[in-house]
């Protein structure tokens, strides 16, 4: 797979116009303009470099999450460095909207290095992008035009504090407006917990967990056509739980049934359930259910 470690050969690559700095490129068609056109299609290539992009959708098929695309405005894409990008001529967007690209050595020594790694929506994907209202798409295209005005300027001291401190800006409001979209979009979240809860269920029920052991959410994110940034982030929403610990509730419920066979060491109940070490599981019991596995045997035997 070909990857591109500065912006320059990336831009180069997409057959778009050269930066204005050697970090940053800043793509905008404020007004009559319009935006460059990138190459139509491209097998799979990373490269180094965070994009941030608001473009619309004009015709072809472009999903959201697992539903199909269903919002006529513009939608913000957010990439981050060595995520796989690929794309064909199928998808048509108009040549409305900005593209930012910068390399992530832009941010070194700023706070913002740190911070952009804590937004999940760079880890979520394209099918998952943000989906701007207008009166969100005019607080977003104000902040653009800001950091577009000091990339046309000539560079001085203050040029890169205050493009990043733009590109800080722009990212809080992105993370405010997807905590609105996942408000708006319960039906989906909802979905996806239930398919979520089937999922463990039908893996445990098939004796997949003693063939396979403990599902990884990787592989269940997988499964389930989503991200598992993605998949985390709305089941916490949603339940105010991680995927993992939705994971362990399932193993602990499985647990429970199996404790009650007393021929059965806690062991073997650990093992069974695809714990390697049984220590680690008995830990999580008892911190899931406030008793040791032992305990809980007991307990029941009283009962």
């Amino acid at each position: 797979m070909q990857h591109f470690k500065t912006l320059s050969s990336y831009l180069a690559y997409l057959e778009l116009p050269r930066p204005e700095h050697p970090m940053l490129s800043v793509f905008n068609s404020k007004g009559d303009g319009f935006l460059p056109c990138p190459k139509e299609s491209s097998p799979p290539i990373t490269n180094d470099c965070y994009s941030i992009s608001f473009k619309k959708y004009v015709e072809g098929d472009l999903n959201y999450g697992r539903t199909k695309y269903d919002f006529t405005n513009g939608a913000l894409i957010f990439i981050a460095p060595r995520q796989v990008l690929q794309w064909d001529s199928s998808v048509v967007f108009e040549q409305k909207g900005f593209s930012i690209n910068f390399h992530e050595d832009f941010l070194k020594g700023t706070p913002l290095a740190q911070q952009i790694k804590k937004y999940g929506f760079f880890s979520y994907s394209v099918n998952e992008a943000l989906h701007l209202s207008p009166k969100e798409e005019k607080q977003i295209e104000a902040i653009v035009e800001n950091i577009d005005i000091e990339y046309q300027n000539n560079q001085d001291a203050f040029s890169k504090d205050i493009i990043i401190s733009q590109l800080d800006t722009l990212l809080k409001y992105a993370n405010r407006f997807y905590e609105r979209q996942f408000l708006n979009r319960k039906e989906i979240s909802n979905d996806l917990s239930e398919q979520f809860n089937q999922y463990l269920t039908e893996y445990f029920e098939s004796g997949k967990l003693e063939e396979n052991g403990i599902p990884s959410i990787e592989q269940i994110a997988e499964k389930l056509l989503v991200s598992q940034r993605y998949l985390s982030d709305t089941l916490k929403k949603e339940t105010g739980k991680t995927t993992t610990e939705h994971l362990h509730l399932h193993l602990i419920d499985v647990a429970k049934n199996s404790l009650l066979h007393p021929h059965k060491s806690i062991s073997e109940v650990a093992y069974e359930l695809g714990f390697e070490y049984p220590p680690y599981f008995s830990r999580l019991f008892k911190k899931k259910e406030g008793i040791s596995p032992s305990e809980y045997r007991e307990k029941y035997k009283l009962n």
